[in-house]
C-alpha cells in the first residue's frame, strides 16, 4: 500500500469515528442557524442579482467600519457574508436547497462528508499532502483571470443567402464595461480599496494541526466575498458590478453553403472577461426558411414542374427557374410522369471550395380535371385511333394481370 493510501486509510478512519460521536451535536448546530435566505431577505426563487443586490444593501449598513465596535453588525455582517457566499455560488447553493446547512459542512462524500460532522473534505486532504497544487480548494482562485460567459444567438436566413452567403445585421443584449465607473464599480471620486482580511488576495488559509500533519484549508475571503477589493462607494449606474448589459448591434458573414441548424463561432464576441481574462464567444446559430419553389438534399437542388399531357406527349421547350434565374430546358417528347433531368451546377455551392452541387428538375404530368364537351370528344378519338399501342406500361401490366388470373 502506497504512503498516499495508508494517509487516506487513517484519515477515513478517524472521520468515520469522530462522525459516529459527534454528529448530534453538529446537527443540533446547524439547526440554530438562520435560513440564508432569510438572512439576505429573499426567496428562494430570487435571480442572482437580486442576491447580489441583497447582499450589498446588507453589507454596506452592516460593514465594521461604518459601525466600529458594534458587535450585533459585525456579527450581522459575518452572517450576510456567509449567507452570500453560499447562495452566490450555483453549486453550493443547489446543494443547500437540497439538504440545508448540513449540506455545507463537508464535500458531500456520503458518511465521510459534511453529514458525518468532520469540517474537512478529500479537497483539503490533497492540499495539506501535495501542498495544495492540484488538488482541493487551494487552486480555484476566484480572484484570478476569468473567461467571459459564452451567448448564443439564432437567425433566419433565406434559402438565398444559405445558398451563396450574405452579410447579415443583428443585435445581442450583452454586458459591457460601464463607462461611468470605467469598469471599476465603485463611485466618481472613489476607488475600491484592497481587503484587509486577505491582503487583496481573495482567499484565507485556515490551518489546523493533527497527528498526521497540518491540515491546510483555502477558501475565498468573507469579508470581501473572494473579490479582493472593497467597493465602499458603488458605482450609480452598475451598482458595483463593473458592467452593464447593453444592447449591442453586430454584423457576421454568413458563408455561403450554411446549412439549417448550423452554427457560426465569434470568437471573443461574448461577455467580457473578468480580472484581465478572456473575453467569450458568440455561437450563432441559422435556422433556413422554407423556399416557395425549391428543396435542398444536401448542396444539391431539387425543384418540381407540372406539365400538361400535351406537353409529356409531344415534348416542349420550357422555362425552368434556378437560383441563377431561369433557364431553357427541353423536355423531350414521350415524357412520363416523375421523371427527373438534371441540370450541371445549379445548386448551392459547396461550403470550403468553389464546386457546387447541381438541381434536379421533376416533373409530373397533370391530367386536367374538368373537360368539356369539345376536349372529351377529341380525347376519345385519339383513344379510338391509337388504342394501347403507345402505352408500353399498361400493356405490360395488364399481360401481367392475365397471367396472374390464369
Amino acid at each position: 500500500m502506497s504512503i498516499v493510501a495508508h494517509y487516506l486509510y487513517y484519515v477515513i478512519i478517524i472521520k468515520l469515528t469522530i462522525g459516529r460521536y459527534s454528529i448530534g451535536g453538529v446537527k443540533k448546530q446547524m439547526s440554530s442557524k438562520r435560513d440564508y435566505y432569510e438572512i439576505l431577505g429573499v426567496s428562494k426563487s430570487a435571480q442572482d442579482s437580486e442576491i447580489k443586490k441583497a447582499y450589498r444593501k446588507l453589507a454596506k449598513q452592516y460593514h465594521p467600519d461604518v459601525n466600529p465596535g458594534n458587535k450585533e453588525a459585525e456579527a450581522k455582517f459575518k452572517e450576510a457574508n456567509e449567507a452570500y457566499e453560499v447562495l452566490s455560488d450555483s453549486q453550493k447553493r443547489s446543494t443547500y436547497d437540497r439538504f440545508g446547512h448540513e449540506g455545507m459542512n463537508g464535500a458531500g462524500f456520503g458518511g465521510f462528508g459534511g453529514s458525518g460532522g468532520f469540517g474537512f473534505d478529500f479537497g483539503d486532504i490533497f492540499d495539506s499532502f501535495f501542498g495544495g497544487t492540484g488538488f482541493g480548494t487551494s487552486s480555484r482562485n476566484k480572484n484570478g483571470p476569468r473567461k467571459g460567459s459564452d451567448l448564443k444567438y439564432s437567425m433566419e436566413i433565406t434559402f438565398e443567402e444559405a445558398a451563396f452567403g450574405a452579410k447579415k445585421s443583428f443585435a445581442v443584449n450583452k454586458l459591457q464595461k460601464c463607462s461611468k465607473c470605467d469598469g471599476s464599480g465603485a463611485k466618481e471620486g472613489s476607488k475600491p480599496v484592497t481587503c484587509s482580511q486577505c491582503n487583496g488576495t481573495g482567499q484565507v488559509q485556515h490551518k489546523q494541526n493533527t497527528p498526521f500533519g497540518q491540515f491546510v484549508n483555502v477558501s475565498a475571503c468573507t469579508k470581501c466575498n473572494g473579490e479582493g477589493k472593497i467597493i465602499d462607494n458603488p458605482c450609480n449606474e452598475c451598482s458595483g458590478a463593473g458592467s452593464v448589459r447593453k444592447r449591442i448591434n453586430m454584423e457576421i458573414d454568413i458563408p455561403s453553403g450554411i446549412d439549417d441548424g448550423q452554427t457560426i463561432s465569434m470568437r471573443g464576441q461574448g461577455e467580457p472577461g473578468k480580472k484581465g481574462g478572456p473575453d467569450g464567444d458568440l455561437y450563432v446559430t441559422v435556422h433556413i426558411k422554407p423556399h416557395a419553389l425549391f428543396q435542398r438534399q444536401g448542396y444539391d437542388v431539387l425543384c418540381e414542374i407540372p406539365i400538361t399531357f400535351t406537353q409529356a406527349a409531344l415534348g416542349a421547350e420550357m422555362e425552368v427557374p434556378t437560383l441563377d434565374g431561369r433557364v431553357k430546358y427541353d423536355i423531350p417528347e414521350g415524357t412520363q410522369t416523375g421523371s427527373v433531368f438534371r441540370l450541371k451546377n445549379r445548386g448551392i455551392k459547396h461550403l470550403r471550395s468553389n464546386s457546387r452541387g447541381d438541381q434536379f428538375v421533376k416533373v409530373n404530368v397533370e391530367v386536367p380535371k374538368k373537360l368539356n364537351s369539345k376536349q372529351k370528344e377529341i380525347l376519345k378519338q385519339f383513344a379510338e385511333v391509337s388504342g394501347e399501342d403507345g402505352c408500353e406500361q399498361r400493356r405490360t401490366f395488364l399481360e401481367k394481370v392475365k397471367e396472374f388470373f390464369n
